[in-house]
Formats: structure tokens, sequence, C-alpha cells
């Protein structure tokens, strides 16, 4: 029995409730059994006898037994108050995941499609371009797409602009938007490269291109490992 159990009703197995007469016997019986002159250990007869000078005198019991009661009841608001914190911890995460989800839904995934659309039909359209870059009907089709690709892109600023990213998501969002500016970037070079057929501006534009296109596929990986 260690002597640093500190609540006397432990160290001497009684209830908070016991007699004197009750609690004086449970005193001498351990007494018997611990005393050291017994074979007994010599921690564990400190630990009873300081139980017993509590308990023993009734001033002291009594004052032990307010500061007993306040413990408790301590203990019990402080329970009380861990019980609300963690109750408020799990309603502000479900409110959370919630708003991420909403988020992904009505402003990432049309963007991801739009942004796909853009992407995606680029190495037709390239390659179609490049069986004559000086044939007029090729290089309206071209023109046709870039235009086309210019209208969505504006409907991908208009979503993203249309509701903030969940605190959860800033660093997702972001990566959203540097794909949609590497993509707008990628446009106007390849527009330029129609102005006046430079083909820096194709090369430039097509690379920008196949950048966006990884960085899009890194956040449909991250999308995924977000399991919502």
């Amino acid at each position: 029995m260690p002597q640093s159990a500190r609540d006397p009703y432990l160290v001497l197995g009684v209830a908070a409730t016991a007699s004197g007469a009750e609690i004086k016997a449970a005193y001498r019986a351990l007494v018997k059994q611990h005393h050291p002159d017994a074979g007994g250990d010599e921690e564990a007869i400190l630990a009873i006898n300081a139980a017993w000078e509590v308990l023993g005198d009734r001033e002291r019991r009594a004052e032990h037994d307010r500061h007993r009661v306040v413990s408790s009841h301590q203990a019990t608001v402080r329970s009380a108050a861990a019980g609300r914190a963690a109750r408020k911890a799990t309603a502000e995460s479900a409110r959370g995941d919630e708003a991420l989800l909403v988020w992904l839904q009505t402003v990432y995934a049309p963007i991801d499609r739009l942004l796909g659309q853009v992407i995606n039909p680029f190495p037709a359209e390239f390659k179609a371009l490049s069986a004559d870059p000086y044939d007029d009907q090729l290089m309206e089709a071209f023109c046709a797409y870039l235009e086309q690709s210019q209208a969505k892109l504006e409907k991908v600023e208009t979503l993203y602009r249309s509701m903030a990213a969940p605190a959860s998501a800033q660093g997702f969002s972001l990566s959203v938007y540097h794909c949609l500016s590497q993509v707008k970037d990628a446009v106007v070079e390849l527009e330029r490269y129609t102005m006046g057929y430079v083909d820096n501006y194709l090369h430039d534009g097509r690379e920008m291109l196949r950048e966006a296109k990884q960085r899009r596929t890194r956040l449909q990986a991250e999308r995924r490992r977000l399991d919502l």
C-alpha cells in the first residue's frame, strides 16, 4: 500500500459514510497486518497511521470531508467542461467537413471539368494545325478552339470567386488558382502565335498546358485523398 495514497478512506478501506467504530476497527486490523514487527511494509504502516490521524479525529475528518466534496464537485465540473469541449470540437469538425464538401462539389468539381475541356483537346488541336499552320481553315479551327477555351476560363474565374474555400482547403484552393492561371497564360501565348506565327509563343503555350495538365492530375489525386 503506497504512502502516496492520499484519500484516507481508500487507505483504510472504508466507505466515506463509515462510523467511527468501523474506522477504528479497520485501522486496528490494518496495523496488525502491516506492522513492521509482523513483517509488514513500513511505507504501508506510515500511510495507515496518516489516514487514522485524519479519520480518527472528528474535526479533522469533518474538514477532510468538506474538502473532499469540493474536490469531487470540481472534478465533476472539469469532466463536464471537457465533455462539452469535446462535443463542440466534434460539431465544429462536422461543420468543417460539410463546408469542405459543399465547396468541392459546388466550386472545384465544375472548375476541374472546365479546365479539362481546355487542356485535354489541345494535343489534337495542335496536331491538326501542325499539318499546315498557314492553312486558313486549320487556323480558323484552332482560333475557334482558343475562343471557346477563353469562354470556359471566364466561367472558371467566376466559379472560383463565387465561394471562398474553407480554411482546411486554403492550400488546395491556391493550387487550383495556380492551375487556372497557368492555363490562362497558355491560351494567351497561343493567341499571340495566331497573330504573327512566332514559334516561341506556340512552344511556350504548349509547355504551359503540359505543366497545367500535370498540376490538374495532382489536384485530382489530392481530392481523392480527402475521402469525403
